[in-house]
């Protein structure tokens, strides 16, 4: 019997003062004024569309995603949130995230941040090598690093993320080492530790930097994964790191299969509807013109479809594998509907392979299926012929 799971809300925030070349995510670089106003109206007029379908459902996290939201102005993610808790019921302690570039704040706005609700800042750091932050595109230097994190904190944040990426253009050990270590020095409750990866239709796809040999990225995960374990953090997701208990709520919402409102140029949204026996996926138009223009007559929504049997059993494991808690099978079939026979043949492989364990009532990652994750999660995906 399918079961709702949790339900958070994801805001794309689409613009960018420029973009990155290894960004794949849907952003764009800002020409001529930011249309606080309008764009503002849109997300709450396409929040409304999704109203009768989480009628009643209390949401536990919202994140503020892009692009750059630290482009907005205090006001207007002010008014912004303030129209989502007219219309949503907002759990009491609920988390709420917004992503900072630390080219584009300054201390005041973090204070109208926080007093518009922001309770979770997410800093898009990447490095405090400066020669690293100019091959990587960004507009700040390891300087105005520094300074947002020490205004993050000033301005009372005690909850906030440190993004970090390691195996960069010519990057060494003791330089993925240093990033880390500099980090740590703030004192973040949690550190998103991604690797560098050359993404299609990107200028680095284009254009590829010359990134470290893979026996030396590994070496680079390893020993910075010991400095962080060092340092009381724990792996709880494969690129996230965290002190006991400050674990991200609204990835892990997105990691356990849990439902998620997505409104902006672009979002995604999953949602469960027991009483039709299906999960839907929505997807906002893309384009930030098209998605502002789509307010005059409400459509926002560039498709929806349920998401068929066999692709829910591969949704499930993509994300719910790349959490270090073990599965329970139990919740396989509450947030799929689905019976846990349809998985006998991955299982069987997986489990051959040393890649999982299975105790009748949970599987469990081994470390070898942290270490080929990639290959684990394609064991799950439809073959020819059940997409018949």
């Amino acid at each position: 019997m399918l079961q709702l799971p949790p339900l958070s809300l994801y805001i794309h925030l689409p613009w960018c003062v420029a973009k990155c070349p290894y960004c794949d995510f849907n952003s764009h670089a800002l020409k001529g004024q930011l249309p606080e106003q309008a764009y503002v109206d849109a997300l709450l007029a396409d929040l409304e569309l999704e109203l009768p379908r989480v009628w009643g459902r209390t949401v536990h996290s919202v994140f503020l995603g892009g692009g750059t939201p630290s482009l907005f102005s205090g006001q207007a993610i002010d008014r912004l949130l303030a129209g989502v808790r007219a219309r949503l019921n907002l759990a009491p302690c609920a988390e709420i995230t917004m992503e900072a570039n630390p080219g584009t704040v300054e201390h005041d706005r973090f204070d109208s941040y926080r007093a518009a609700g922001v309770n979770r800042i997410s800093l898009g750091i990447q490095s405090f090598d400066d020669q690293q932050l100019e091959r990587l595109g960004r507009i700040h230097g390891q300087a105005e690093a520094r300074r947002a994190i020490a205004a993050v904190k000033d301005a009372g944040f005690d909850n906030f993320n440190v993004d970090l990426m390691w195996a960069l253009p010519d990057q060494t050990l003791d330089q993925a080492l240093d990033d880390v270590r500099q980090a740590l020095a703030f004192g973040p409750p949690h550190l998103s530790h991604y690797q560098l990866t050359i993404e299609p239709n990107t200028v680095f796809a284009a254009r590829p930097p010359a990134l470290p040999e893979e026996e030396l990225a590994w070496e680079m995960q390893e020993a910075c994964g010991e400095l962080l374990a060092g340092a009381g953090f724990q792996p709880y997701e494969i690129s996230a790191w965290a002190q006991p208990g400050r674990e991200s709520r609204h990835n892990l919402n997105y990691w356990r299969f849990g439902d998620y409102i997505g409104i902006g140029a672009g979002a995604h949204g999953k949602i469960t509807l027991p009483a039709e026996n299906r999960v839907i996926r929505l997807r906002r138009k893309l384009v930030p013109h098209s998605y502002l223009a789509a307010a005059a007559d409400s459509s926002f929504i560039a498709e929806q479809h349920p998401v068929p049997a066999e692709d829910l059993v591969f949704e499930y494991f993509l994300n719910r594998l790349r959490l270090a808690e073990p599965i329970a099978f139990d919740e396989f079939e509450a947030l799929t509907g689905l019976d846990r026979k349809q998985l006998q043949k991955p299982l069987t492989e997986a489990t051959r392979l040393g890649l999982l364990t299975d105790n009748n009532y949970q599987l469990h990652r081994t470390e070898k299926g942290h270490q080929y994750l990639n290959d684990l999660q394609a064991l799950f995906l439809p073959t020819q012929s059940t997409r018949r």
